[in-house]
This record gives structure tokens, sequence and C-alpha cells, in this order.
């Protein structure tokens, strides 16, 4: 078997959402794959949907039913162990592929020898397989052998994870995984894998349909979805000395770690609906200076983050209550100006 499709499922029947998806699979050029559709204790009509594809398609479809809901990485996860193809690749059960995706991806690996590759994606916002708005993650630099250099860059760069195909061997061999009953799981799996892969190359084209969901929970905030994100990071990171690679990557890592854990945590907390809770904005404070006390002195933070970011993180380092005095009179000033509600 050339290669294994993993798809997470949870509540995606609405819309056809989940047919489409699958469909886009079915219709792949090519006949050595299979499809591994992991339904994640789905309470809509995604299982029974499941069901009928199955039944369908049996020589090419296989679909699990998890007794519980263990998110998108412990779905993941399970479709791994069921996985007997040479490759893996993931896909997001609200998403779809071009037809000509994994034969493609798979082509280059075998010309180049590579053992994971890629391609770009497109945002879309309705079914179709005219490529959008496209987005370019893959820095062409990165392409090729990685060398240490290029390896400290994949950490914080890798892109989605579900744009890629996977040798089986190296994912089996290294035990590699995603954090289950939580979500950002990528956050947390991305550089982890890229520790354990050596040669990466990437199709300059989008080849893979982002769907862009406004009631997805990728686009709500809650005080459960942020201490995750949290969660996820620090975990990442104790795997990171538990394999001794943590001063090697040390300003990468705290790059990362300052992005994803502190950074995009502190601003999407701010600017959604939820009441002000000091406690947890001295928790994410006192958080980020136990792990990289240092974070601003890193070589990348002036040209990540722009001067009124900057002024605000230093305003939260200094004072959580100082820091929401002024974000709430900064914010308030600007919808009088503006004429926003």
């Amino acid at each position: 078997m050339k290669l294994s499709i993993i798809v997470p499922v949870y509540n995606m029947a609405a819309d056809r959402k989940l047919n489409n998806c699958l469909q886009s699979l079915l219709a792949q050029n090519m006949t050595d794959y299979e499809i591994i559709a992991v339904d994640d204790a789905s309470t809509d009509d995604s299982a029974e949907i499941l069901r009928q594809y199955a039944r369908k398609y049996s020589s090419k479809l296989k679909a699990i039913y998890l007794p519980e809901n263990v998110h998108q990485g412990g779905a993941r996860n399970r479709g791994i162990e069921e996985a007997t193809g040479d490759w893996i690749g993931f896909v997001d059960s609200d998403d779809w592929v071009s037809p000509d995706m994994y034969p493609r991806l798979l082509e280059k690996a075998e010309k180049t020898g590579a053992d994971i590759v890629g391609c770009q994606y497109c945002l879309a916002y309705e079914y179709s397989m005219e490529p959008g708005e496209a987005v370019m993650v893959h820095d062409p630099e990165l392409i090729g052998l990685i060398d240490e250099n290029k390896r400290k860059k994949l950490i914080g760069g890798f892109g989605s994870m579900v744009t890629y195909i996977y040798k089986r061997d190296v994912v089996v061999k290294n035990g590699l995984s995603f954090p289950e009953k939580t979500f950002y799981e990528d956050n947390g799996a991305s550089p982890l894998w890229m520790m354990r892969f050596n040669h990466i190359e990437i199709i300059d084209e989008p080849l893979y349909f982002y769907y862009q969901d406004p009631g997805s929970t990728v686009h709500t905030v809650s005080m459960e979805k942020l201490h995750q994100r949290m969660d996820v990071m620090t975990s990442m990171l104790s795997q990171f000395e538990e394999n001794g690679w943590s001063d090697e990557y040390h300003d990468e890592l705290e790059s990362y770690f300052t992005r994803l854990y502190y950074v995009n945590t502190l601003f999407s907390y701010m600017q959604s609906d939820l009441k002000t809770d000091m406690d947890f904005l001295k928790e994410l404070r006192n958080g980020m200076l136990k792990y990289f006390p240092d974070f601003r002195k890193n070589k990348t933070y002036e040209s990540d983050y722009d001067e009124e970011q900057r002024r605000l993180i230093d305003m939260h380092m200094k004072s959580p209550a100082l820091f929401v005095t002024y974000y709430r009179a900064l914010h308030k000033y600007r919808d009088i100006r503006y004429g926003r509600k």
C-alpha cells in the first residue's frame, strides 16, 4: 500500500462538508491508497455518513468509531495505528483536496528521495475545485536535505501539517503522535515531528483547500481553549528537554513559544468577549517569565512584533492591571474615533 490518508471526523454532516471531503479523496488519480476515517464520537449524522461510505467503498475506505471524544489529535493517533501505507497524510474533514494532490506528492517523493513532501494551500469559502486565495506557507530555501540551520527555521515555520505526506517508517520508528483531548494539537506536534525528518520537498502550488467556516471551533475563543494552547506548548517544551534538544534550539523554541503560548493567547483573549480575569493575565505573564524570562531579547523579537505590540507586551509584563486599563481605553478611543460599535 502506497498511502494512508487519515481523516478525523467530528460533527461534519451539515452542508455536506464530510461528503465533499470524502468525495475529493475517493477521486484521487491513483489506486494504491486507503482512506481511514475516524469518527470522534460525533453527535450528529457523521457516523451514519461514514457507514454509508464504508459500505459503498469497502475496498478503499475504512471507518473507525471512537466511543469517546479525544479531539482531532487523538483521532489522528488512532488512524496512525491502523495505517498500512508507506506514506501517511492527514486531511481535516471540512476541507478537500485536488484530485492530483496525492499522486503528485508521491511522485515528488519518489523522484527526490524525500521523507516528507508538501504543497501550498488555498482558502475556500464554498465547495469548489477552483483554487481560491492561495497561502504560500513554505519557504523555498528550506527545500532539500535538512541541515541544522534549516531545522532551526522549520521549528517555527513548518506550515500546516495537513499539506504534507510523511514516510510512515519515520513516524512509527520515532513514535510520532499528536496531543489528545485538546485543541491546537498541530502547534505542539509540528516542531517535534520536524526533528525526525531529514529531507523535505515542496510542490509550489495550492493543492489543498482549507475551508473557512465562521462557525468553526478554530474561530471561537474560550478560557478552556486558551489554557489548552498554553498546556500544549509547555508539553512540547518538556519533550524537547527530554530529548536533549532544548539548548541547541533555544532561540527558535523561545521565538515559537513566545508567539503561540504568550502573544497569540494574550491578544486573542483581549480581543474576545470574555470577561476580564486578572488571575489569568497574571498566570500568562508568570508562565512566560518562568520558561523564557528574557524572551524580549530574542533576535527575532523586534521583527516579529510591531511597536505597539511590543509596548503592550512591556506593559503587561510590568503590570497586568495597567495593561488592561490602557488596552481598554485605547480601543474605546479607536471605536469612538472610527465610529465602530
